[in-house]
């Protein structure tokens, strides 16, 4: 799976950035979309517009961990895994039966963009199982991404020369366009458009960016931990306030 997001909707971290990147547009002439196809005949492509794009192939995928698209009320969504408690989040969010993962990730992002009764960090931590999903609210234009917390589907993030987030399940993929400034997605970690990048295990902790150097000594983007430091927590906010819903985390 991959997405771009036009740094207006999805801001790299500054530590992401790698100084000599060697980084090119994934945007301009349709670039990664072009190079994902090429590596994945067959894929699909989904045009954002000016927010960007999203790709998936569902062919050479592992059966354990299979891919998932899906969109509901302007809402898409890339899901990648497993969740083990699937019947005990569709009772929790009213879903039927045939409500799969990824489903149950849209109506969550819904439920804490409509009536918030969580904070984001909890929702997150209710996904008890082996996942990585990127979801985009059309609407609104916010991107809500995670991962788990063992990192255990294999998930990239990388920012490009223009500055926008590339996001995709191969590495190769993600250094394509965005070179040394690119690293895995830090395990037990989410990203929200409005709230950056925090912990859904430490969600009242700074996040610390760690350097990175590669074998061959060059510096690339940084990998993030949790650090001591607390950080202020916020209200969550329902629909028409000036705030996001995300700034709860």
């Amino acid at each position: 799976m991959l997405a771009v997001f036009e740094k207006s909707v999805a801001k790299s971290p500054e530590a992401l950035q790698s100084p000599q990147s060697n980084s090119v547009s994934s945007l301009k002439d349709g670039f990664l979309a072009q190079h994902f196809s090429s590596v994945h005949p067959g894929s699909v492509t989904v045009n954002l517009g000016s927010s960007g794009l999203l790709a998936y192939s569902l062919e050479r995928q592992n059966p354990l961990l299979p891919r998932l698209f899906a969109v509901v009320d302007d809402i898409f969504c890339l899901f990648q895994g497993h969740l083990e408690n699937v019947a005990h989040l569709k009772q929790q969010y009213g879903l039927n039966k045939t409500a799969n993962e990824v489903i149950i990730v849209i109506e969550a992002y819904r439920t804490l963009r409509d009536r918030g009764p969580y904070p984001a960090a909890q929702v997150v931590r209710d996904f008890q199982g082996k996942f990585a999903f990127i979801l985009f609210d059309s609407g609104s234009k916010t991107a809500f991404i995670a991962a788990d917390a063992d990192g255990c589907v294999p998930f990239y993030w990388g920012a490009d020369a223009d500055g926008n987030l590339v996001l995709a399940d191969e590495k190769e993929v993600v250094t394509k366009s965005c070179g040394t400034s690119s690293a895995p997605f830090p395990k037990g970690f989410f990203f929200t458009t409005s709230g950056g990048l925090s912990s859904f295990e430490h969600p009242l902790n700074e996040v610390k960016p760690v350097p990175r150097v590669d074998s061959s000594g060059q510096v690339c983007g940084a990998t993030f931990k949790v650090d001591e430091a607390k950080k202020e927590s916020t209200g969550m906010s329902r629909v028409g306030s000036a705030a996001n819903w995300s700034d709860n985390i």
